[in-house]
């Protein structure tokens, strides 16, 4: 029987890897990576190959389903849009703009359609209680390069195709394939830089998968990377080693951060984060000594009480020792649609770099008083929201791919707060532990059954290109795309009514956009463009042809436009080359240089003097991630869920043998009166007085449809950590270097 080939980017984390797919009669018959692929170069882990396993999954979401007498029934599409129109708008009328809340998860980040129309429905909202999965996760580092660099994503990632000397800090990307960095195949290339003379050297709790291949590896007391960090850079100033290189004359603060980092000699902090003085000092000379270097923290440095601190030092290490916006140091990489910082828009007058900058703070939440982050609020402050009466309570709610009640600290609390909304609406393609709780779910498309283009995840890739994916199978019947129903959506708030059409809904925005960016040129756009495209093909069309490597609308002719991407997919897409300078032009501060020191961060040190010398706990938690279950969904894809039981609790053999633990038995772990029980391994991977367990797991909820989930549901992490502890800066939730208390059960 014959068969047919189809090329697809997979959208189960941030690789972004090139997948080949055979189909046959309809059906994946095989995945393998795409040897042609320009920037994954065949490369696949398991999960591309589960690809297949979720298109596929029976308990998959195909059509909506509404809440009768307290169970969930199929609907039609217009009828459920019909019980969004007749509850929704008057819980609005009634309560006011702000008790409708909306929260977001991080699929929305790997669909073009979510990512490009959530900020439509959010603005049809108008309210000020959103959330996302972003202050679980990376907000800290967002907040931080922003105050640095001027636009939230203008992050700087290690150029590891040049490194020749690369220090990660609470990152596993060997697990993760990088996370605010995308880099596929992190191995090969850490193995290549290993190969050409170069050093990997890895700081974590945990000897992780990375760190187990790495020239050196350091364990660190969990939370305690911003005493390491400030004790590199003291080292640096102390020993006469700080060279700013090249961008000498672009960087403001330098003064500022010696006089704030006086108190934290290595000698100081070396208690505190278990490593000592002669280490710490060794690593910030050769940070120094190395030509090509870089250093690069993730979610173990953004999930903890100093995780803003903790990320703006990675980069003020970066910028010290020279190697920022150098080949073979922490670069810039330049997407060829949808990034701000190429856009000559977002500056202001005519000097290159210079733009608004970022603010924060323009409110705040009604219960907490948190800060306003990047147009969001803390997710753990989404609990109180619904708890609390008064002016701005949150009555009715909508989420988009997301699973609070297992991804956020106290989900019971979560749950229960869920339980209290007059009215709640879920964009999700499973009934799981937090779409159980709402009235309507609206069922998302299979990955397979649309177009897909990476919008965020191009701005950090280790090397730039552009490449698209055509739907591999055609949507079933009357399902509606993301997009068509988040613009319906925005039309029943608007009071458009539920039988709004969504493609002229569509031509509408599309038009009013363009006359706002575009200005006088705005109907020459618009011919070019056409009338063919829709929906994020038209958005991406645009984008990619006013982008930096663009056609400029014809005026171009050897540019980039949509034609020529999709033309490019069977051939592995464009390669566009490897990460090249680019400050001062992708700044975007008022100033118009890197900001070394933002008063913010300078005055947030006073809390990390005052810890110094408080006593460490004898004993803390932290997650971890395993490759196969980047997320809590991915746990029903058979191909996954198969092999070791993974939801352990890693412990070192002395701690096991302290606390009278075994190998394979269950402990009890608690924080207060919060517990939960775990299957003990015990490992010499774990630095003593830590044990890690991993995040997103706990699915024995009732109410669920995730059938292979809860065959081994493991214990949900989360359900021990405190919703109201939080970097202060950036509203993060503190995941890790939490103190517990273990014993046998």
């Amino acid at each position: 029987m014959t068969h047919t080939i189809h090329h697809r980017i997979c959208p189960l984390c941030e690789a972004c890897c090139g997948l080949e797919l055979k189909v046959q009669d309809n059906k994946v018959i095989s995945i393998r990576g795409h040897d042609a692929d320009v920037f994954s170069a065949g490369y696949i882990c398991p999960k591309g190959v589960a690809l297949a396993d979720l298109h596929e999954d029976p308990d998959r979401l195909r059509t909506p389903l509404i809440k009768r007498n307290g169970e969930f029934v199929e609907a039609s599409w217009d009828e459920a849009f019909q019980e969004i129109e007749a509850r929704l708008p008057a819980i609005r009328a009634q309560h006011g703009r702000d008790a409708v809340g909306i929260a977001v998860g991080n699929p929305a980040a790997h669909k073009i359609g979510l990512l490009m129309y959530f900020g439509r429905l959010a603005r049809a909202l108008g309210s000020k209680n959103v959330f996302s999965s972003s202050t679980l996760d990376q907000m800290p580092k967002q907040l931080a390069s922003g105050l640095m660099f001027g636009h939230w994503l203008s992050i700087a990632i290690p150029d590891i195709a040049r490194c020749d000397y690369l220090l990660l800090l609470g990152a596993n990307p060997l697990a993760s394939n990088g996370s605010m960095w995308t880099v596929p195949d992190f191995k090969g290339k850490a193995k290549a830089l290993q190969a050409r003379g170069g050093e990997l050297v890895v700081i974590d709790p945990r000897r992780s998968e990375t760190a187990a291949m790495a020239n050196a590896h350091h364990f660190i007391r969990p939370g305690a990377d911003v005493f390491l960090l400030l004790g590199l850079v003291h080292t640096l100033f102390d020993e006469k080693l700080v060279r700013l290189g090249p961008v000498a004359g672009l960087v403001n603060g330098v003064d500022e951060v010696a006089v704030a980092v006086a108190p934290f000699s290595a000698e100081a902090v070396a208690e505190r984060c278990a490593i000592d003085a002669s280490t710490i000092r060794g690593i910030a000379r050769k940070l120094a000594s190395t030509q090509r270097a870089a250093v690069y923290g993730r979610i173990g440095t953004c999930t903890q009480q100093y995780g803003t601190l903790a990320s703006w030092l990675v980069d003020v290490l970066n910028v010290l020792t020279g190697h920022l916006d150098l080949p073979g140091g922490a670069m810039f990489s330049q997407a060829a649609a949808f990034a701000s910082n190429t856009s000559s828009s977002s500056q202001t007058g005519t000097v290159p770099g210079v733009g608004r900058g970022i603010t924060t703070g323009r409110h705040n939440s009604r219960v907490s008083g948190a800060p306003e982050i990047y147009g969001e609020l803390p997710m753990t402050c989404l609990s109180e929201e619904i708890e609390t009466p008064g002016v701005g309570q949150i009555k009715a709610l909508i989420t988009v791919g997301t699973n609070p009640v297992l991804s956020s600290p106290n989900g019971a609390r979560v749950g229960h707060a869920l339980d209290q909304l007059d009215f709640m609406v879920s964009l999700d393609i499973y009934l799981n532990e937090t779409t159980r709780h709402a009235d309507v779910i609206l069922p998302g498309l299979s990955p397979l059954e649309s177009m897909h283009y990476d919008v965020a995840f191009p701005q950090l890739s280790w090397r730039n290109h552009a490449r698209y994916s055509e739907p591999v199978f055609e949507r079933p019947g009357t399902q509606l795309h993301e997009w068509e129903i988040l613009l319906k959506l925005s039309a029943i708030i608007q009071g458009k009514g539920a039988d709004a059409d969504p493609g002229a809904l569509d031509d509408e925005h599309f038009a009013d956009d363009t006359r706002r960016q575009f200005g006088d040129q705005a109907p020459a756009v618009m011919q070019a463009v056409g009338h063919q495209l829709r929906g994020p093909d038209r958005l991406l069309d645009v984008a990619l042809r006013s982008g930096p490597y663009g056609d400029a609308f014809g005026a171009k002719p050897d540019g980039l436009n949509l034609a020529k991407v999709k033309a490019s997919s069977a051939s592995g897409g464009i390669d566009l080359g490897e990460l090249a300078p680019r400050l001062p032009g992708m700044l975007r501060t008022p100033s118009g240089k890197v900001e070394l020191a933002p008063p913010m961060l300078l005055a947030d040190l006073s809390r990390v003097r005052d810890d110094l010398k408080l006593p460490t706990p004898d004993m803390v938690i932290i997650g971890r991630r395993d490759v196969r279950s980047n997320n809590s969904w991915m746990h029903n894809l058979p191909i996954l869920a198969k092999g070791p039981f993974r939801c352990t609790a890693l412990v070192h053999p002395s701690d096991a043998q302290r606390l009278g633990l075994s190998d394979g038995a269950l402990a009890r772990i608690a924080n207060g009166t919060r517990s939960i029980e775990a299957q003990v391994q015990v490992s010499s991977d774990m630095m003593p007085g830590v044990v890690s367990l991993p995040h997103g797991w706990g699915h024995s909820l009732p109410g669920t449809r995730l059938r292979l989930a809860a065959e081994r549901p493991g214990a949900n992490l989360n359900t021990l950590l405190d919703e109201n502890l939080r970097d202060p800066l950036s509203g993060n939730a503190v995941l890790s270097g939490v103190a517990v208390v273990m014993q046998a059960v």
